[in-house]
Formats: structure tokens, sequence, C-alpha cells
């Protein structure tokens, strides 16, 4: 997920908060209350508050963005030579960047963009959780004013917020070590406590260099070295530089994110193949556990139909190959790669399984890469995607859409703990299963899907993609189908071979763009729930792939 790249300490609130509180905390000393909103009623009406720490209202004009739940819609704000600004602490660390200001000047050549910090928020339960924080420069007590933010996807957008109610004095609970007599500035990290200097600005966009040379689709004699330097540099960072990790396509994210345990999930790239070979050809995904669950589910079941042949892997996504190297040192053989050590084997026969839905673009390119080596082997077969022959029109469905309609949607029913899709329809729970979407002209396959669900009654069940491809699949349209269908329970899931970066990010993530997040901000839903996994977990859907296999094999 991309972060904005122009990364530009906020000078200005260091001056601001000498006395600021690291978030909002729970020991600060207050007077009495009415003595301290008596001193602010006076400030207030003569249009200044006086020197000193407030705890004070923090409103925003969207549901999506808000101050962490722990601190009660109360941030820290503090007043220092007639100047004030708030410390919030936000949901999460989805919101990257905040900006005073439209979003259109946030995107302007030398914008000052306002810094994360990392606060560790208390919650009433008893556990803690590191979300990011902002200073938020204030101009006026109660009046609104324009803040853009950027998520992780590097996109920004338009907000009014306001600041009122200030109390001298008053606590704001949730944070850790944010007493009155704290402080922190613009940039401040958990590691710290100090601000980010030139460089350690400068050591992270050599970083963000290095990941954004490696994120590209094409290997080269250099891509090997090139992995290894850009995990070394990385982890010569301190963590107030790598949170300043910021290009064109890297983030913290890159290098920092725990996606599972890479030792789980076996790459398939040993020698030793023999005559036969069953190449798996997948898109790929960087997750770990999913890549292990998923992909390899898929190929755990190929080799056990087909004990006499050599299963094998491939990616076609380069990026994604870049990106595990990189970080885990797993590698991952591309198209070519695996094509070539199946030469160099001597393998004779070879069977391509690729796990894509469809025949779109991706299955296109694998045909063609399959096609450049069939001269090298006696014979090549490529197995169907997961939904077979795309079909003439939205009514043109097959065996293989029915199979996995009924696999997805009786995985989905039984993990939502229903006994049937009519029990769920009964309670008014609709599920939504997100696909990828497509320009390619197999992007009917969606609207067939979506045929095949209402031919088998399954009339609380809807189709969407990430990408909109079609139209009607786009998140805005299956909102108003879901709505206009009359149900107030959404059960959102991946239509996905893996689920990686679109079912966690796209389809369950925290950013205002995110399926999850604009489901619950239309207002029509009581209740929205992600199941993240991905088809390759399905033992249905891999037999699939089993008979698809069984069928080129013998075709």
């Amino acid at each position: 997920m991309k972060r904005n790249s122009k990364l530009v300490a906020v000078l200005v609130a260091g001056a601001m908060v000498a006395g600021l509180a690291a978030g909002c905390g729970s020991s600060a000393k207050s007077g009495s209350a009415s003595s301290a909103v008596s001193a602010v009623s006076s400030a207030e009406s003569s249009g200044e508050l006086q020197d000193g720490v407030y705890s004070a209202k923090f409103t925003s004009d969207s549901s999506m963005f808000h101050v962490n739940e722990a601190c009660n819609g109360l941030g820290k704000l503090t007043v220092k030579d007639g100047k004030m600004v708030i410390h919030i602490a936000l949901a999460s660390e989805n919101i990257v960047n905040l900006f005073e200001g439209t979003a259109e000047d946030a995107q302007k050549e030398g914008a000052e963009l306002i810094q994360p910090t990392v606060d560790t928020i208390n919650y009433s339960d008893g556990t803690t959780e590191e979300v990011y924080g902002f200073d938020v420069p204030v101009p006026a007590i109660g009046e609104e004013f324009d803040l853009a933010l950027v998520g992780t996807k590097g996109k920004w957008y338009d907000h009014k917020v306001s600041v009122s109610d200030p109390v001298l004095g008053g606590e704001v609970p949730g944070l850790a070590g944010s007493g009155t007599d704290s402080s922190v500035t613009s940039g401040a990290s958990a590691e710290s406590g100090t601000t980010a200097t030139s460089a350690d600005q400068a050591a992270a966009d050599k970083v963000a260099a290095l990941i954004d040379a490696i994120y590209v689709q094409e290997r080269t004699d250099d891509t090997d070295a090139q992995c290894k330097a850009a995990k070394e540099a990385w982890d010569k960072l301190t963590d107030t530089q790598k949170a300043l990790v910021q290009g064109e396509n890297a983030d913290p994210d890159y290098f920092g994110r725990d996606t599972g345990d890479a030792s789980q999930d076996d790459p398939l790239n040993e020698d030793g193949i023999g005559e036969n070979e069953l190449l798996v050809v997948s898109f790929g995904t960087s997750f770990n556990t999913s890549r292990a669950k998923d992909i390899g589910g898929v190929e755990k079941a190929l080799q056990a139909a087909y004990p006499d042949w050599s299963v094998r892997r491939a990616f076609t996504a380069q990026i994604i190959i870049n990106h595990v190297e990189a970080r885990d040192g797993e590698y991952i053989d591309n198209m070519d790669q695996a094509l070539q050590r199946a030469v160099n084997n001597g393998v004779k026969n070879l069977v391509v399984q690729p796990t894509h839905l469809m025949h779109g673009a991706e299955y296109d390119e694998l045909c063609e890469a399959v096609n450049e080596y069939k001269d090298k082997f006696e014979s090549v077969k490529i197995a169907e995607p997961l939904l077979g022959e795309v079909g003439s029109d939205t009514t043109a469905v097959n065996a293989d859409k029915e199979a996995v309609a009924k696999a997805i949607t009786a995985q989905a029913v039984s993990e939502a703990g229903y006994d049937s899709l009519d029990a769920a329809a009964a309670d008014g729970t609709a599920f939504v299963f997100m696909g990828h979407g497509t320009s390619h002209e197999a992007n009917i396959t969606y609207d067939q899907m979506q045929t095949e669900m209402g031919d088998l009654g399954y009339s609380n069940v809807f189709i969407g993609t990430v990408e909109g491809k079609p139209a009607d699949t786009a998140c805005s349209a299956v909102i108003d189908k879901v709505h206009a269908a009359g149900y107030s329970k959404v059960i959102l899931r991946p239509l996905m071979v893996v689920a990686g970066d679109h079912a966690n990010n796209d389809m369950a993530g925290d950013d205002s763009t995110s399926w999850k997040s604009q489901f619950t901000a239309s207002g029509y839903f009581s209740n929205i729930t992600c199941q993240i996994e991905g088809l390759g977990e399905i033992p249905d859907i891999e037999q699939l792939y089993v008979a698809h296999t069984k069928a080129a094999m013998e075709g």
C-alpha cells in the first residue's frame, strides 16, 4: 500500500507544545471542575485561552475520522503564547499524515504535512495498542477548520473539524504516559520521544529508494543484490527513521508489517523434478500466512491427488516475488525461472494449473509465457482457471461457477454460525463476496457469478469487485443493492484465491476507502463483519482445481 511520498516535518508544532502531553492520559492534575470551566468561559468570551494544558472535544465531519474510542472524543489541548495545538490519538495507524488545509493544497510541492507520533492506548479491558497520534494546530475554539488526511493508500481526503469545550487541567482517559507535565513534539517516536532530524530523514529516504527499486515487475541480474541491500539498510534504521520511510511505493509496512511466519510456506523451487511436472501458477501474495494456507492449500491438494507428478510453484507478480525475497529471504520462481528449471531438470511432460479465477489478462500472459517454451517438452497442457470458460453474456453460467458459488456460500454461512443461507436471510444478513475486478473482457465473469447466485436461489448473496469493473460491482453499487433488498447486516468475504492485501486492506481495513468502512459509513446497516479467508483454504475449491488438472492431463 502506498503512503504519501512528501513527508515534511512540521516545525511549528515543536515550538507550540513545550508542555504538551504525549496524548490523552489520566495522570493530569486538575482543579475543581467549576473553577476550570469558569476560567475557560472567561477566556473564551474574551477570545483567548490562558496558557496551559486542557482537555478538549475534537469533532470531525466523518464517523471514520475520530479520536480513539478510549479517549472519549477528547484530545489534549496546549495553549502557549496565544497559539493552540491539540494532540489527538486515533484509532489505528491507517491515517499516516494530516495537513491543516485542503487535500489539494496538501499535495502541492513544499506542503508541510503533520507527522504521526506513536501513542500507546490503554483500553478498559486491560489490553493495549499502539496507534498514531497527531499534533494539530488549532486556529480557534469552536470554529470549523479544514484538516486533510491521507491513508495508507496515498489518497488525500478533505475533512472539516473543530475543537470545543476546553477544560483547564482536564483529564482524558486512555493514553499511556500522557500526564500534563510530559511533552511531545511532532514526529516523535515511542523509541526516543525526540524529533526526527534531517539525518533521520536522509536515512529513511535511502531505504525508500531501495524499496522502490525492487517494486518492479521485471527481474534483472541485479534483483537479488537489490533485495538484500534494501533489507540490510532497513534493519540499520532506528524506529524513528523507519516511520519516515516514504517513497513512490515504499512505506514502513513493506518490511515492518507482520503477515505471519514465512517459514510455514514451501516455495516449491527445488530441483530433482523428474519427467512429470505439475506447475501451479499464481499471481502471488506477500501475506505469509495466506500464501501458506491458500496457495499452499491448492498445491498440497494437487500433490496428494497426483503423487507421480512433482508439484512446483511459479508466481506471475515479480513485485510480490521481490517483496517476499527481500523481507523474508524466501525465493519464489517467476514463470521464466520455473519453466527454465523444468527444462534444466529434463521434464518431459508439463501440466500447468493456474490458480487464477478466470480467463483474464493474467491467464493470457501465462499462456504466452508457456508458449515460448512449448518446444522444450514432449507434451504441454494448460488447465482451466477456477471459474472455467467465460461465456458470451451475463447469463452464460457453467458447472464450475455453480460449484464455486455453492462452495463459497456454504463456507461463509458455516463460518458465520448459521444453519443455512435461509436462516441468515431470516436474520437480515447478506453475504458480499469481493473480487478484484478487471478491464479485460472477461470481467463479465463477475456478473455471471451474480447470475449463478440468483439461479441457485441465493437472494442474499452479492458479488462486487475492488476495481468496480464491471461498474455494477463497484462498492457503492453493491451497497445500494444490499440496502434495496432490505438486509440490515452484512458479511464481507473475498472472492479471491488468497486473502492478501485486497482482503486485509481494501475489504477489511480501517481506512475510509475500505469496503468495511464504506458499508459502515452508508448508515444502512447495523452490523458489518469481515471473514478474511481465501478460496484456496476451502476443500471443495481445492478439489475443483484437482478436477481441472485431471481434465487437462486426460485431454
